[in-house]
Formats: structure tokens, sequence, C-alpha cells
């Protein structure tokens, strides 16, 4: 057993530690117009320019609209993970929330945006009763209902595995003894799910503050939010000691909110 833990250790070092150590040391070097764009001497780098107004904006945007997404698969996704733990077809209604993984999240957000082009689905409804149509696409309402859509099963599946293992009898002897429904929920329900609320929280969370797909592709083109300030450091301005350090940066406060949802 020992050495499927140093495995484990090695890869770890390997494939995560190393390349993250790489990436914060990328940070400290000069931008220059070379290839790679990098010089020496090592100095503060790019972590000189964290404090800008505009990247202090795009990352807390980036963490605020993180936070909204993963409060709203909660609040969207809770009941659904209870109705399919308590459902005699469970296993075909996981199927059906895992459906949307089958296919590429590119086609899928085709999809949104044939429904929210001026002259999508929506709008075509909305002229057929005699309402003006609505500026849907490349809004804000649009990036959240994108990635509501996308991010929900990460928040479903863990969620509905926590109930599904929650012996129910306690549930039972709570309403026997006179509680009412509401009241089994909050003091039987609600805490043995706390588990998965929590990996569902994270599960969210933490990819959506790096989002650059559906913010690009769906969001409004001058929302600045990290995803898109690192790549277009990355690939527009060349500045790849700005772009790590802004990385990192991010990788920071997702392992912050991490350890936050781990000691709660």
């Amino acid at each position: 057993m020992r050495w499927l833990l140093g495995l484990s250790w090695a890869w770890l070092l390997l494939f995560v530690a190393a390349p993250a150590a790489i990436l914060a040391g990328i940070g400290l070097l000069s931008p220059a117009e070379t290839v790679p764009p990098l010089a020496l001497p090592i100095g503060l780098g790019g972590y000189g320019g964290l404090a800008d107004p505009f990247y202090l904006r795009a990352l807390l945007g980036s963490l605020a609209v993180a936070a909204a997404t993963a409060l709203l698969c909660l609040v969207l996704g809770y009941p659904m993970a209870l109705a399919i733990a308590r459902s005699a077809h469970r296993r075909l209604l996981l199927l059906l929330v895992m459906l949307p993984f089958w296919s590429g999240i590119l086609l899928r957000l085709i999809a949104w945006i044939g429904i929210f082009r001026d002259e999508g689905l929506i709008n075509a409804a909305l002229r057929g009763i005699g309402l003006a149509p609505l500026a849907l696409l490349h809004t804000d309402a649009a990036m959240m209902v994108g990635l509501v859509y996308c991010y929900l099963p990460f928040m479903i599946l863990p969620v509905e595995a926590r109930l599904a293992a929650a012996d129910g009898r306690l549930e039972m002897a709570a309403a026997d003894l006179g509680a009412r429904p509401w009241q089994v929920f909050r003091r039987i329900t609600w805490p043995l799910s706390l588990p998965g609320v929590r990996a569902g929280l994270a599960l969210v969370f933490i990819p959506v503050s790096g989002e650059y797909v559906i913010p690009d592709l769906l969001g409004a083109p001058g929302t600045p939010l990290i995803g898109r300030v690192i790549w277009d450091e990355f690939f527009q301005s060349a500045d790849w000691p700005q772009a790590t350090a802004l990385a990192t940066a991010l990788l920071a406060a997702m392992l912050a909110a991490a350890a936050l949802l781990r000691g709660r």
C-alpha cells in the first residue's frame, strides 16, 4: 500500500505542484519581445501589477459571478437532487441529468445562442404575441443562464448522492414524533446533506471562477472577468508574467474558497 501512496504523491508533485511552481515562477520574470516572451532579471514581475484596479475588478467580479452561479445552482439543484433521491426511477433520472455531458459544451452553447439571438426562439415567440423583441444575447443575464445550465449537474450529483445515502428512518422517526415537514427538513434532511452541498458548491464555484468560453460566447463584451483578462494578456498582449501572476492569484483565491468550504 505504501508504494501506491508514493505513486499518488509522485503524480501530484509532478503534474500538479511542479506546474504550479513553474507558473508562479514565470510571474516573477519580465515581458520581452522574444520567444518565449520572458526575460530576466527576477523581480516582482507580473505580481507588481496585481494592485491595478482593472485586475482587481476583474478578479472580484469573477468571484462574484462564481458565487452567484453556485448559489443559483444550489437553489435550483437541491430540490431536483432531493426528488431524484426519493424517486423510484432514480437511475433513469440520474442518466437524464448526465445526458448533457454526452455532447460538447460548444454545441450546447450554440443552441443557447440560437435561443437568445435577435431572430431566436424567444424573440420569435415575443413577436408572435405582439410584443417587442428583447436584446438577450451578449448580456449578463444570458451569461448567467449559460453558466447555471452548464454547471447545474455538478451541484445535483453530489447532493443527490449524499441524500440517497442518508438513513431515511431518521426522517420517519422525526415525523412520527410530531415534527412538521419543514422541521424534518431543517433538522434532519439539510444537516445530513451538508457534505454534498459543500462538494457541489466547490465543484461549481472553482471552475466558474476562471471560466472563459461561456462569458465570451454569451456574456456582454465589456464585462471584465478574470478568464478573459488572462486570455488577453497571454495571446494578445503576450505579457506572460502578468498573465501567470493573474492565474496564480486566481488559483490562490480558489484554494482559499475550497479551504473555507471544507472548514465549515
